[in-house]
């Protein structure tokens, strides 16, 4: 396995031709971005979601079911594939799905890749993963990433940190909080660092790390690392919000992120989250791999962020409405 942290120029785009990829979560977030500059390529598409009901009328992406009890259907599903750019994951453990299951669940999609003569994986993971963290997300992540190495396919393993752009839930749920709240807190001093890709940017990575052979591990970032105090008075500035920012003790922020998340039935940020940006596993100092600057996103998109809330749980768990 080599580490390309350091690369810095990719291919924006595989060579014009009409094979087929597979996209976990094409209609989801960071998928979606994969799977539209798939098909600006010239490239077929299929999906594997566990919300088959949420395509677009009239989509060209083919959709199947990514139902980890179906091995056969799943490896049914990846015949034929080219590469499989895998997003799948869980941003925290809710009713019966957690980091655990979200585990086992990739072993098997690797395994069904490997069945099916997938001939190259490339796999979203996160900054800093390790087997040894306190934190069930980094170490799921961990773990995932050793499955990928051990399941004989080849791959290429992108590690962002935090993403922007498109519909992003983060920087936007920042910005209608500075819209709505007269005080925005700040854990501890607010110095701990943020390395964010745009979400495209990531995409043409992915697309880039499917052209490779050599199993590789990257480090998906932008160019820029605000602190988190800067990264919010930024988005102030942008949107125009008046909110205080004030200063208050680490452990107090995941409460208040909790009293505020009952009130819109969301998770806005977990103990776990918090616990990881502030330990410094939402920045890196290598060199950047996607070149959008997030303070020249800010201030071009800086009017319509926060205009809606997005909540999480509604996007992930929620049963899509039926069609009118």
């Amino acid at each position: 396995m080599t580490d390309d942290s350091e690369a810095v120029r990719y291919p924006s785009v595989r060579p014009t031709d009409t094979g087929l990829d597979v996209v976990t979560g094409a209609f989801s977030y960071s998928g979606n971005a994969i799977a539209q500059l798939l098909l600006d390529s010239g490239r077929r598409v299929r999906t594997l979601t566990g919300h088959p009901e949420r395509a677009p009328e009239g989509s060209v992406i083919a959709v199947r079911p990514l139902d980890f009890s179906d091995r056969s259907g799943l490896a049914a599903s990846l015949e034929g594939v080219t590469t499989l750019y895998n997003t799948y994951w869980v941003r925290f453990a809710r009713r019966r799905v957690d980091h655990a299951l979200a585990v086992a669940n990739s072993v098997t999609l690797f395994e069904a890749a490997r069945v099916a003569g997938v001939q190259r994986i490339v796999h979203v993971s996160i900054t800093h993963p390790s087997v040894d963290s306190p934190l069930p997300y980094f170490r799921g992540k961990a773990l995932v990433e050793a499955a990928l190495a051990d399941s004989g396919v080849s791959y290429g393993v992108l590690r962002p940190a935090i993403l922007f752009g498109g519909d992003g839930v983060l920087i936007n749920n920042i910005a209608w909080l500075l819209r709505h709240l007269p005080v925005f807190a700040i854990g501890g001093r607010g110095d701990y660092r943020i390395r964010a890709i745009h979400v495209n940017d990531l995409a043409k990575l992915a697309l880039a790390k499917s052209l490779e052979r050599h199993d590789s591990v990257t480090d998906a970032v932008g160019p820029e690392r605000p602190t988190f105090v800067e990264l919010v008075g930024s988005i102030r500035e942008a949107t125009g919000a008046r909110s205080r920012l004030v200063h208050v003790p680490g452990a107090v922020v995941p409460l208040l992120s909790r009293l505020v998340g009952l009130a819109l039935h969301d998770v806005l940020l977990t103990r776990d989250e918090f616990s990881a940006m502030a330990a410094g596993l939402a920045d890196t100092e290598g060199a950047p791999t996607g070149s959008t600057a997030l303070s020249t996103w800010l201030s071009a998109h800086g009017s319509e962020l926060g205009i809606r809330y997005a909540n999480e749980i509604d996007r992930h768990f929620a049963p899509a409405r039926p069609r009118s």
